[in-house]
């Protein structure tokens, strides 16, 4: 007889694994369901639901802004209160000092809060206008200030990259802003973007590669071709390298060589020859043992030899005004012949035929003809 434990143990066995199996079916289903978000999908919003009992301690962010802005946050600044007292925070404005401040009351449930309103005054600084700055209070809303400034040494070649960012008339940045559905600004030494988080990546990269002398219009040709491949839903758990463009740099410029390159000559242990004195030069030429006048009369023969060469030369650059260039040898044109076979025979006959006639006279038919007619209508007559 079998022992009953043993047998439910074997029972048990199997079970045990159609619970596996089953268990790594559904780790494999949850991990693609994972990839893909569904459409339409939203996070729920935080209510006071979530945080019933409010906030510990009170929280506060100040930014200063440029003189420049103080005249359009005066006219706006009661708008930004009425957005910033929906969500229960507080907004201070000090004209006196240039800066903006922005503080939890007892109120504020939602924690996050407080970072958006900082974030809003902080965009309102770099010249964003209130209308897309208030966009960062939504929950799927983000901002990004990129701060370009310190990125090239030379203020010429910035201003230059920052206007290339910007494009002929904004065309540039407007085609940015329609593929990574972010609104961008450039102010100064900053960019200020605000959209989706998967934008902003986009935007970061853009402004930074273009701070770096790589044209924005590579990186726009890639977006396009992204935008394209999303739209497919096979495309999606693929690599998109394939596809996507490779740019090489091609304006690199080469090393500048020098004229003169100085080449280092091989290593002897032996010194180089002593150089000729004066003397030297004399005792081998023999004027050391010529006399005073002798040494002046050869230094003037020579003095002469030299004035002589440059007065033939001179002589030789005035005399070419006078020569005259070279004509051109005349081609004479060959002219087509022109000779036909003439038929001598055929001329003599209408020359004589020529002789016969009289200048105005009719033929001899023509006249014979007429003569008859003239006899017929007399008869009639008669």
């Amino acid at each position: 007889m079998a022992d009953p434990v043993e047998a439910a143990e074997a029972e048990a066995k199997p079970k045990e694994k159609q619970k596996n199996k089953t268990k790594k079916k559904a780790a494999t289903v949850d991990e693609s369901e994972l990839l893909t978000v569904p459409d339409g999908w939203k996070e729920p919003a935080f209510t006071r639901e979530d945080n019933p009992r409010g906030l510990l301690e009170e929280s506060s962010f100040a930014t200063l802004f440029p003189k420049y802005r103080e005249a359009y946050l005066k006219e706006c600044w009661p708008l930004v209160q009425k957005a910033l007292g929906e969500h229960y925070v507080n907004a201070t404005l000090d004209l006196i000092e240039g800066s903006m401040t922005v503080t939890t009351t007892k109120k504020t449930f939602d924690p996050y809060a407080i970072i958006r309103a900082r974030d809003l005054i902080k965009l309102l600084a770099r010249s964003v206008p209130f209308e897309q700055a208030v966009r960062i209070l939504q929950d799927d809303v983000a901002c990004d200030i990129i701060k370009i400034g310190s990125l090239v040494r030379k203020r010429d070649t910035f201003i230059k990259r920052r206007g290339r960012l910007l494009g002929p008339k904004g065309s540039t940045l407007k085609a940015l802003e329609l593929l990574t559905n972010c609104y961008i600004m450039v102010q100064g030494n900053t960019v200020s973007a605000l959209g989706p988080f998967s934008g902003l990546k986009e935007v970061r990269k853009v402004v930074l590669d273009t701070m770096k002398n790589i044209h924005p219009i590579y990186n726009i040709k890639t977006l396009m071709i992204k935008r394209e491949l999303s739209k497919d839903p096979e495309l999606r758990s693929q690599s998109w390298e394939r596809f996507l463009p490779k740019f090489k740099r091609k304006n690199l410029k080469k090393r500048k060589e020098p004229k003169k390159k100085n080449t280092k000559k091989e290593y002897t242990p032996f010194p180089p020859p002593q150089p000729e004195s004066q003397i030297d030069k004399e005792l081998a030429s023999g004027e050391y043992f010529l006399k005073e006048r002798q040494k002046k009369r050869k230094q003037m023969e020579e003095i002469k030899v030299k004035q002589a060469d440059a007065l033939k030369k001179r002589q030789e650059e005035r005399n070419k005004a006078f020569i005259p260039p070279k004509e051109k040898p005349v081609v004479k044109t060959k002219k087509a012949s022109t000779e036909k076979k003439i038929d001598i025979e055929a001329i003599k006959e209408k020359v004589k035929n020529a002789k016969k006639k009289k200048l105005g006279a009719l033929p001899v038919e023509e006249v014979k003809l007429k003569m008859e007619a003239d006899e017929k209508k007399k008869k009639k007559k008669k």
